[in-house]
């Protein structure tokens, strides 16, 4: 079994940074497209960011575009969402994901066969 865990949400002003990480358990996740998604209070999760297996690939959500940096260092099997600009709209308990490259798209939840527990982040205005 894969473990997630993720870690650096908090409290930031309009504006800040703030820079999530996410450590796995597996000894490697290779092969595995590594995602973020967020989820607000009564809404559905969502997709933030992905990234491929050797990293040359990422995508966004088009509300993220230009902020966020998704990075992954498959040596320490860790994976980072370097967020800057944030937004009060940005507030959301964020997770991190891991799914196949084979699995299907990269925005879609059921893509992912293994998720962390989450980690707060609150952009106050």
């Amino acid at each position: 079994q894969v473990q997630l865990v993720e870690s650096g949400g908090g409290l930031v002003q309009a504006g800040g940074s703030l820079r999530l990480s996410c450590a796995t358990s597996a000894r490697t996740l290779s092969g595995y497209r590594m995602g973020w998604f967020r989820q607000a209070p009564g809404k559905e999760r969502e997709f933030v960011a992905a990234v491929s297996w050797s990293g040359d690939y990422t995508y966004y959500v088009d509300s993220v575009k230009g902020r966020f940096t998704i990075s992954r260092d498959n040596a320490k099997n860790t994976v980072y969402l370097q967020m800057n600009s944030l937004k009060p709209e940005d507030t959301a308990f964020y997770y991190c994901a891991a799914g196949l490259m084979s699995n299907g798209e990269y925005f879609y939840t059921g893509s992912y066969d293994y998720w962390g527990q989450g980690t707060q982040v609150t952009v106050s205005s």
